[in-house]
């Protein structure tokens, strides 16, 4: 599934941004012989949940590096991982007010605040990891990173986060039988909370936070995430059985609030945006690298890893997603579905 096909998903989508620099720097070449004015010095805050180790923080950094570079100095990024703003929620209220300039969200949280982001949370929505990305990389997410604008958000690009799967403290998920009554930890997400009811468990919304402690005292039964956020954050020490069911893929949005976006010239505007998109091609290369490590120091740790037939989790809620038809969230769930064919 990933393999051949991912490599060369990958250097299509590398040309691509390669193009992309290439015409950046006619246009920076164009600006500076008409005089254009590029901006005085800009620094923009940058605030996320995240362990400085995640390569989502990597992908920021290489972010923040390229910002520099392409700006000859005059823009930077300032980083502050680890929640020490905020949580993703306040972090998104933070952009909308102005007092804080960029966040990653899940599009899990986002939905709160951009509904037709729902449609990306839906399970098995997306075949599989080249499907995901081709739906991402097309006109149609494009339309999706521009959705929040009348919210004051403006998505910048998208960042892998992986697939969701299964981990338990007790015993391991081989069909969605093995849910039944189980206390399973979810993000605040309507969608998140409703598949899990359809699966069949007891959707419990934790903060993320204190998800950790919750494993320890048995305040769930399991949660769900993917290999590195499971291994950074150390859940393996706690929740020994893990199934790679892959019930979600929920992309990670670069976010700037809009008045942010306004403080900066066009070609400034060109420079984050150029930097941005370079940052998701080493994002997702290292993605991968960062999951098969995590998967390798879980097994080492003792972890139980069960492959399930993921058609058993999918036809379980094949009937919640029947639910959007003729709704806007249905109607962007039939453009993804198109995109597999």
């Amino acid at each position: 599934m990933i393999g051949k096909h991912k490599s060369f998903f990958l250097c299509g989508l590398l040309a691509g941004v390669v193009v992309a620099t290439a015409g950046f720097a006619f246009r920076l070449k164009q600006s500076k012989s008409s005089g254009q004015a590029a901006g005085g010095r800009v620094e923009l805050k940058l605030a996320h949940g995240l362990v400085e180790s995640h390569p989502v923080h990597m992908g920021m950094l290489y972010m923040k590096k390229r910002v520099e570079e392409l700006s000859g100095g005059s823009m930077t990024i300032e980083i502050h991982p680890g929640g020490v703003l905020g949580s993703e929620t306040a972090s998104i209220e933070s952009l909308q007010s102005g007092a804080l300039d960029m966040t990653k969200a899940s599009s899990n949280t986002l939905e709160s605040f951009v509904p037709i982001m729902s449609a990306y949370n839906l399970p098995y929505v997306f075949q599989d990891r080249e499907h995901y990305w081709k739906v991402l990389d097309s006109e149609l997410g494009n339309e999706m990173l521009a959705s929040g604008l009348d919210k004051k958000l403006r998505g910048l690009t998208y960042y892998d986060a992986g697939s969701r799967s299964f981990y338990m403290t007790k015993k391991s998920v081989v069909t969605p039988d093995d849910l039944k009554g189980q206390k399973i930890r979810v993000m605040n997400s309507n969608i998140a909370i409703n598949s899990m009811r359809q699966l069949g468990a007891s959707p419990t919304p934790i903060s993320y936070g204190e998800l950790y402690s919750a494993l320890q005292q048995g305040t769930v039964d399991g949660a769900e995430n993917n290999w590195p956020s499971y291994v950074t954050d150390r859940h393996y020490e706690v929740s020994k059985f893990f199934t790679e069911n892959e019930h979600t893929s929920n992309p990670d949005v670069l976010l700037i609030g809009e008045s942010a976006w306004a403080r900066l010239t066009p070609m400034q505007q060109l420079v984050l945006k150029t930097a941005a998109a370079e940052s998701s091609v080493y994002q997702r290369k290292l993605w991968q690298e960062k999951s098969d490590e995590a998967k390798a120091i879980a097994i080492a740790a003792g972890v139980k890893v069960v492959e399930p037939d993921k058609s058993l989790f999918a036809k379980k809620v094949e009937s919640y997603k029947e639910g959007f038809k003729g709704t806007e969230v249905g109607n962007v769930m039939q453009q993804i579905q198109k995109l597999a064919e």
